[in-house]
């Protein structure tokens, strides 16, 4: 969700790479919930963190505290900043629970890049 978020928000300024130490597939709560708000992230994918190990990043942003534990560590990472969500995928209870909590989380998510790149200097 934080990759869909940043690409709607700041799409012609940053460019957004999302992975994971276990990559398991897009959540289809996730999918559904940011549809809600006008954001198709159904074109993504799940990606192994492998897959950018050798690149460099101006910023590396983990989003819950077990990615955090387990990110390695990227030499070429300009900055490393930790927002803790907590895993969508981890709420238990009733179908219509589970929404409100992807949605919920959806929303922190949303607010936090919001902030984020109000702090950020214009792009030329």
């Amino acid at each position: 969700m934080a990759e869909g978020w940043l690409r709607s928000l700041a799409g012609d300024h940053f460019e957004a790479a999302s992975a994971g130490t276990k990559p398991v597939g897009l959540h289809p709560l996730a999918i559904q919930v940011m549809k809600e708000v006008g954001i198709d992230i159904d074109h993504h994918r799940s990606k192994h963190i492998d897959e950018f190990r050798d690149q460099t990043f101006e910023f590396v942003i983990t989003v819950c505290d077990h990615a955090r534990a387990t990110c390695p560590f990227f030499p070429a990472a300009q900055n490393r900043l930790h927002w803790s969500f907590e895993d969508p995928a981890a709420i238990k209870g009733s179908a219509e629970e589970r929404v409100a909590g992807f949605r919920r989380i959806r929303d922190e998510i949303g607010r936090a890049i919001r902030h984020w790149l109000e702090t950020q200097p214009p792009v030329p």
